[in-house]
This record gives structure tokens, sequence and C-alpha cells, in this order.
């Protein structure tokens, strides 16, 4: 499995994920340019890594104008065929924009920019990046200011009936509560796939929380899943 990793103007942690991916795990890693028309060659088994920033320094709506890159038809097509893609942050508000993940993510409840470490812990085992990723809460940094999902109720509803909520906030012992909850999510939900199980979105960031040298592992385990469930031996 190779991964591509989409570089909009703003993008501040595309390097961060390309390390991760690249020294940590191990894998083959693209960089793609936000005006390239195609994947570089990636096919349906591989992943397209959208990464978190400020795209376009969130003008207008956060991910509003990255969704309208040229790049983003590539990466339509790459998903609508049942490619990979993982939106982390600023690239999980871009999933959707696109309209490639339901819901939106606005202003934090406290009308705050958050950057800290927050906890959660899966909600369910039944996507790749949560497979294998254990019970316990997991220590995963944040850092936006328009990180609060919200759908309406039918669609909250049937993503939770279909299990596609990946994680949520909780507190240290896993514990989901009001008080864990960093920017007012519904349902305290950190993340969430598609109906298809192949598109991705979380806000907490996994790449900065992935090598001993961070002083963290937690993040690691979220990689590792994914690669596992893909069939990709893990060191």
């Amino acid at each position: 499995m190779r991964f591509g990793v989409v570089i909009f103007p703003g993008s501040n942690c595309d390097q961060d994920i390309i390390h991760v991916l690249r020294d940590v795990m191990g894998c083959e890693v693209l960089e793609l340019w936000h005006k390239n028309t195609d994947l570089g060659g990636l096919t349906t088994n591989d992943c397209v890594v959208l990464p978190g920033g400020f795209s376009y320094g969130d003008a207008l709506r956060t991910g509003a104008i990255a969704r309208f890159s040229p790049i983003m038809q590539a990466v339509t097509e790459h998903c609508n065929m049942g490619g990979f893609a993982w939106g982390i942050c600023n690239g999980f508000q871009i999933l959707c924009e696109a309209g490639l993940l339901p819901g939106v993510l606005l202003e934090n409840a406290h009308q705050q920019f958050t950057c800290k470490n927050v906890w959660l812990k899966a909600a369910n085992h039944e996507s790749m990046v949560n497979a294998a990723v254990g019970d316990n809460a997991l220590c995963i940094p944040i850092a936006h200011a328009e990180g609060r999902y919200y759908a309406d109720a039918e669609t909250i509803q049937t993503l939770e009936d279909n299990k596609q909520v990946l994680f949520r906030y909780c507190d240290a012992n896993g514990v989901i509560t009001d008080a864990s909850n960093p920017n007012g999510s519904v349902n305290n939900i950190a993340g969430v796939c598609n109906a298809g199980r192949n598109v991705y979105g979380m806000m907490p960031h996994p790449e900065r929380a992935a090598e001993g040298a961070l002083g963290n592992t937690d993040g690691y385990r979220l990689f590792a899943s994914f690669l596992t469930s893909a069939g990709v031996p893990v060191a």
C-alpha cells in the first residue's frame, strides 16, 4: 500500500504525516501538490491523505476553498471507486466540504482555538483505522478552532446505526462525558467514516503521537491498525 499526501497552500502538518508514514511506518509516500490533476499513479489499493493545517488561510470557511483545488476531482473519483482517503483536522474539514464524508465542522463551542492533548476511544472496531486499537483511552493531540462535529439528527442516527463513528472524546479512564468533549461535537464525535468505510476523517492528530521521540505512541496504533487491516506487515 502506498500513500499520497496532498499539500495545499496553508497545509502545515504535511511533513509530519509524511515523516510518520515514510520513516516510522516504512511506507512509500508520494507528495501531491494541490494543482495536480491526478494522483501520481495511486490505485484504489492506496490511500490519499489530506493533512492538517490552514488551507487557503481558512478563508470563507475551513476547507471550503481547498474543496475546489484541481486535485480534489481526482481524490473524489478515487474515493468513489473504493480507494482509501484519510483526512486529519483540516483534511477532515475538506472531506466534509467535498461531500465525501457526512456532516460539517463548526466553530468550537467555546469559540477559542484549542491546542492540547485529549483522550479518545474507538466507538467500535468496524473500520480499518480503529479495528485494532483496543478499547482503552488514547492520548492524542488536537489543534483547531473549528472542530465541533455537527450533522442533523437523521444523519447522526444513521452514523450511529451503521457504526460509522470512528472515535469519541472521553476522559483518561475511557468514560465519555460532557467535560471530556473539547469542542462541543455532537455525541462527543471525534471522527467518522463514510458508508463504504474507505474514507475516514478525524480532528485529533495521530501523527503527532506516533513515535517514542515525542513521548507518546498512542497515535501509532491508528496507523498500525490501518496497515494491518490492509494486510501490510507492521514492525
